[in-house]
């Protein structure tokens, strides 16, 4: 079987799912979190050399505001632990999408992660932020 060079993946369903296991919303965007550190070793592993996640889009905005503060605080988080992930796993980082409506302190840390992998040279792992299709259109 051919292994593709590039995959994408639109994280989508995770509070669905949670609902559906009677659970709030944000605890299936927390487990999405971590299943993500999962796809990224399995991906080097199978020999993927791109990956791009869709994370949060321009419309997800119009969510409930104790949602997209919840989602901000999770990418908060997995920012800083995605710095030593990508350390461990010789992975490249880059955001996509439009950083400026994110609070500057998120800003700074995905920055941080960007230059701490630079030059690392295993799996590009692309992290689409703020990012929206009418956008890239334009």
């Amino acid at each position: 079987m051919a292994i593709p060079q590039h995959v994408a993946i639109i994280l989508d369903g995770n509070g669905r799912w949670a609902k559906s296991k009677g659970m709030p919303r944000n605890y299936g965007h927390v487990r999405g979190a971590k299943n993500l550190e999962v796809i990224c070793e399995d991906a080097y592993n199978m020999g993927i050399k791109y990956l791009t996640v869709y994370l949060f889009s321009t419309e997800n905005w119009n969510r409930p505001s104790e949602e997209v503060s919840s989602l901000m605080k999770l990418f908060r988080s997995y920012t800083k632990t995605c710095i030593k992930t990508a350390q461990k796993n010789n992975m490249k980082v880059r955001m996509l999408g439009d950083p400026s409506a994110l609070d500057p302190d998120l800003q700074a840390s995905m920055r941080s992660l960007q230059e701490t992998s630079k030059n690392n040279t295993g799996l590009n792992f692309q992290i689409a932020i703020n990012y929206g299709s009418r956008d890239e259109i334009v």
